[in-house]
């Protein structure tokens, strides 16, 4: 009866939470990567420049639900905390046969930023931590259950992560540091099971791979590009641990730390199911740690170990006995997780559109969250029509991402440069770039001026984005003709 009420409230609260990030979901305009992943979701493909292709998959998903709105956008990817959910309660389970701590890990799970926020705004991360939880969760059956077979459930969630983000390659070292620092499994590396496991992976990965092997690698270059280590620098690692505070929600980072101090001192569960924790949060993280030292880390990058972060985290509340200072700790943290993790939430979605608690000054979000394009569109697009213009032009993939979207359907929208983020879908016919064009001016020194590129340049209009009454972006709108050379920035030789 008490396991039944427990099943009933997590079950209840996930719901609420969900239902919560649906709400705001919906209220919040689309960042500049969402309106970019949507541009991809019409074009599906085995790869794309930026990541592979589920992301694309997942927001296609939700706007054949709800249409190509901001909910739709958004919806299929906060309704992976469902799945992902069950997955860490029954991983949780099956590694240390504690409801209560079943319990614990999927709330604790559910009120992180990492989850929340990360689920609200549509990122690759999102089907990434829910392939995670199931390839933590196939281990665990594998381990309770000694069935060679769960390999190639293994094999799935791995390739399903692949297919989410490259991130996920660091399975590979963490399950065989799993299987050498566990005497008892060290037999799987003789069995045929964990290679077919490793063959149904790389079958799921190969449309990446053959898109990659079809665009001359452009996207494994681009991100693989990012372990290339130039110099070493300490600017960075200051930031990797407060930005996990944030993103973990400080009660839950500090039981996550108190779980980790707890698998170091051997306390909880079997050894195979400690160092199956362990080696998912400790592989990555030392890995980003070595990366911090030159290179910034981008706070998300984490966001693999978060199921077994909360794993570590429930372990702290409701197995490792402390003394009264640390279970007073404990408790005080798992008290306050939702009521934090939930006024986190809902400040950062007040403060991306409205501004008001900043005092509607400029912070960090301001030029990534949309605030002020659907406005901003409208007048664009009054611009084009009266100057008759048969495209618009933008420089960044940002900007014309956000065109595409706010735009009416239909309009042709462009990138000058940057021809590779587009190679899946087709250009816009020849007609539409003969005659008049707008081209919308961003102003940032990362683009040659527009004279550059046509003979012809009339500035019609300066437009402003704004949240509230902070103007966030000002552009210059040029009608443009006679173009010196291509409309469109060529593609390279080897992609054309």
């Amino acid at each position: 009866m008490a396991e039944t009420r427990s099943v009933r409230a997590v079950v209840l609260t996930v719901l609420a939470l969900v239902g919560l990030r649906l709400l705001l979901a919906a209220l919040t305009p689309l960042t500049f990567d969402e309106a970019y992943y949507w541009t991809w979701s019409k074009h599906l493909a085995g790869g794309y420049y930026d990541h592979p292709p589920m992301v694309a998959i997942v927001i296609r998903l939700g706007t054949m639900l709800a249409g190509d709105t901001e909910f739709g956008v958004r919806l299929v990817s906060i309704l992976l905390a469902l799945p992902m959910s069950f997955a860490v309660y029954r991983t949780t389970v099956l590694l240390f046969d504690s409801t209560k701590a079943a319990a614990s890990s999927t709330v604790l799970l559910n009120v992180t930023m990492m989850v929340a926020a990360g689920t609200v705004i549509v990122t690759p991360d999102a089907p990434l931590m829910v392939a995670s939880s199931f390839v933590l969760l196939c281990l665990a059956k594998l381990l309770v259950t000694g069935r060679g077979a769960w390999w190639l459930a293994v094999g799935a969630a791995v390739g399903a992560a692949l297919v989410s983000k490259y991130t996920a390659l660091f399975f590979g070292p963490v399950i065989l540091i799993w299987l050498f620092a566990v005497p008892e499994l060290r037999r799987w590396l003789w069995s045929p099971w964990p290679y077919l496991g490793g063959l149904v992976a790389l079958a799921i990965f190969s449309p990446v791979i053959i898109w990659n092997a079809d665009h001359h690698w452009a996207s494994f270059a681009k991100q693989f590009g990012r372990a290339r280590v130039d110099q070493f620098t300490l600017r960075y690692i200051v930031e990797v641990i407060p930005a996990q505070i944030v993103f973990a929600t400080p009660p839950v980072f500090a039981l996550a730390a108190m779980g980790l101090f707890a698998l170091w001192k051997r306390e909880g569960g079997t050894r195979a199911a400690r160092v199956l924790v362990g080696a998912t949060i400790w592989t990555l993280t030392i890995y980003f740690v070595w990366h911090s030292l030159h290179s910034r880390v981008e706070a998300n990058w984490f966001a693999p170990v978060y199921p077994a972060l909360a794993i570590a985290a429930a372990m702290a509340c409701d197995i490792t006995r402390w003394g009264p200072r640390g279970r007073h700790f404990a408790d005080a943290c798992r008290r306050w997780a939702i009521p934090v993790g939930v006024a986190m939430l809902v400040a950062l979605v007040v403060q991306v559109n409205t501004g008001v608690l900043s005092g509607y000054r400029r912070d960090a979000s301001v030029r990534s969250v949309g605030v002020g394009w659907r406005e901003l569109a409208a007048e664009i697009e009054a611009v084009r029509v009266k100057s008759e213009a048969h495209c618009v032009l933008a420089q960044g993939y940002g900007v014309t991402s956000w065109l595409r979207f706010y735009l009416p359907k239909g309009t042709c929208v462009a990138q000058h440069f940057e021809r590779i983020r587009w190679i899946n879908a087709p250009p816009p016919d020849a007609h539409q770039l003969t005659g008049r064009l707008l081209y919308v001016d961003d102003g940032s020194d990362n683009w040659p001026p527009v004279t550059q590129y046509f003979n012809h340049v009339e500035k019609v209009a300066t437009l402003e984005r704004k949240r509230g009454p902070l103007t966030v972006e000002t552009f210059g709108i040029d009608v443009v003709a006679d173009p010196k050379g291509n409309v469109l920035e060529p593609l390279p030789r080897e992609l054309d």
